[in-house]
């Protein structure tokens, strides 16, 4: 993955083919450009960016926190405990910022990443993008398309990360398995490791081993391009809990 020189479009787009070339498959960019003083996704001025990034299949990958925390806390508050708590709702803001900008509807076959921002918010908020698009007052005047919704985009042009989201894997389906990866955070306090294996064998027992394998290596492998050995994990010992290690 790599960085990207952010006050020239133009040269930003150049610097990301030069380096697709020499075999980078993605590049970190801020969640939300206009935070940080740059102009907002909805000004068309990063479609170079974003034209490049498409045309050489490089991921866009949208760390949280990458434009900056959230906004104003009581100061006599546990402030480290706080802003951890709310990460995912940095996400959220920006992939709601990204999806009303229409750059996935210019741009179809771009490939988004929401890094680090965990999942459980991603259900919500397609029910939310589906009720203002098909029922409120406010969802169609913003959105030209007509055969394909929000919610459409939401889930065709969107990768996001789970670091730890029991409540969610029962409703898995309304992400869609195959655009679910699991992050470990090292070495962050928020990290799994080194139990890593244990806690995921626990957290993703309700699962098949088909989905475990995708969630766990197989979508990341794809998204990203990174070469598998032949046939991976070819037997997995199952324990007597019924749990595929």
């Amino acid at each position: 993955m790599c960085i990207t020189y952010l006050s020239d479009p133009d040269l930003a787009a150049a610097e990301i083919r030069r380096n697709a070339e020499r075999g980078f498959v993605a590049v970190s960019f801020p969640e939300q450009p206009h935070r940080l003083g740059y102009p907002s996704l909805h000004s068309g001025w990063w479609d170079p960016v974003f034209a490049v990034c498409e045309e050489t299949g490089t991921v866009l990958c949208l760390h949280v926190g990458s434009s900056g925390m959230m906004g104003e806390q009581a100061m006599d508050g546990p402030l480290v405990e706080i802003a951890a708590t709310l990460f995912s709702s940095l996400s959220l803001t920006a992939c709601v910022d990204w999806v009303w900008s229409g750059v996935p509807l210019r741009f179809p076959e771009l490939k988004i990443a929401m890094s680090e921002g965990g999942i459980g918010w991603v259900p919500m908020l397609a029910d939310r993008l589906d009720y203002e698009f098909h029922w409120s007052g406010h969802g169609r005047r913003a959105w030209p398309a007509t055969d394909v919704s929000p919610t459409d985009v939401l889930l065709r042009n969107f990768w996001f990360c789970s670091l730890d989201d029991p409540s969610i894997w029962p409703i898995r389906d309304r992400i869609g398995v195959s655009h679910i990866m699991i992050e470990v955070d090292y070495p962050h306090a928020d990290s799994t490791w080194p139990e890593t294996q244990d806690f995921l064998a626990d957290r993703l027992a309700v699962l098949s081993v088909e989905e475990q394998r995708a969630i766990c290596f197989e979508n990341a492998a794809a998204l990203f391009r990174h070469p598998l050995p032949p046939n991976p994990l070819p037997e997995l010992v199952v324990a007597s809990t019924g749990r595929a290690r």
